[in-house]
């Protein structure tokens, strides 16, 4: 097998990701958020699961090849690379006033404790078994439950009222498609294709990785890493279109929903990446692996 054949397949299949994320992912993620009247936080919280269906199918298929130490270096080079694509995107958008938000404050905090734990993984060698899946499963739930609360004690006064100016906005400009429930089921067709097709090229990914390794000497943690840094990309393109469509209202106030949705877009990601989408990898580890 040609080492050069090999890095164009991959090149290849990492690009098929990004026109997916681009022009199939985010667009019928924001339809559908649009025309079920949803918030910025909801419609950052499913962005947050759409988006980490490539790591779920990286992770799944390194895990059965017997590559548990590259998914965890793929989850935690995913949540780094998701954290620095929100804190560049807020700051090239001129958004960081923003940050002072309690809710905001408090989601960071989480994002930042969600790279710190495989971090000490890797670091003290903790071994992969069913102990840490229900750990990680009792931390998913305290997360979400954290990040709901925080949102509802510091969402400020103005804030709801902004929130509920910009539904009231958005219910008048689709209200047309709010008639026809149909368009509904439509866009939630097109999302599941958008995850097969996902599904697809994460397993041609996945080998093409694979063959990178075995063949070429690629270690574990450079495998990991690399998996990590294709799978980040559609986070990147959907925390750009929830600030770039805030921002082009031109007002302060309806920014801020934008960083609220990207927020939740990044927890919501990281928050899966290591607790439910690592449990997963490590159930068919020891199953298959």
């Amino acid at each position: 097998m040609n080492l050069t054949i090999e890095i164009a397949k991959f090149t290849l299949l990492s690009l098929g990701i990004v026109i997916i994320a681009k022009y199939l992912l985010v667009p019928v993620l924001r339809k559908i958020s649009q025309i079920l009247n949803l918030g910025p936080k909801a419609s950052g919280n499913i962005a947050g699961f759409a988006t980490s269906v490539p790591e779920l199918l990286t992770v799944a298929f390194s895990a059965a090849a017997g590559f548990i130490g590259t998914s965890v270096y793929n989850i935690l080079s995913s949540n780094v690379i998701n954290s620095i694509q929100y804190i560049f995107s807020i700051y090239l958008n001129k958004n960081q006033k923003f940050l002072n938000n309690k809710a905001i404050k408090i989601d960071l905090i989480l994002v930042l404790v969600t790279i710190l734990i495989p971090i000490g993984l890797l670091t003290f060698h903790i071994s992969m078994d069913t102990n840490i899946v229900i750990i990680f499963v009792l931390l998913l739930a305290l997360f979400y439950y954290i990040n709901y609360n925080a949102h509802k004690l510091y969402l400020e006064k103005e804030d709801k009222e902004i929130l509920q100016e910009e539904i009231e906005e958005e219910k008048k400009e689709y209200r047309f498609k709010r008639k026809n429930k149909k368009m509904v089921i439509l866009y939630w067709i097109y999302l599941i294709l958008i995850a097969i097709s996902l599904y697809v090229i994460g397993e041609l990914l996945s080998a093409s990785l694979t063959n990178l390794s075995n063949l070429f000497g690629l270690p574990e943690f450079l495998l990991g890493i690399l998996l990590g840094v294709i799978t980040s990309i559609p986070e990147l393109i959907t925390f750009i279109e929830a600030q770039r469509k805030e921002k082009q209202k031109r007002n302060d106030e309806a920014n801020k929903l934008g960083v609220i949705e990207a927020t939740n877009n990044l927890l919501t990601s990281n928050i899966l990446n290591i607790f439910a989408i690592q449990s997963l990898g490590i159930i068919i580890y020891t199953i298959f692996g």
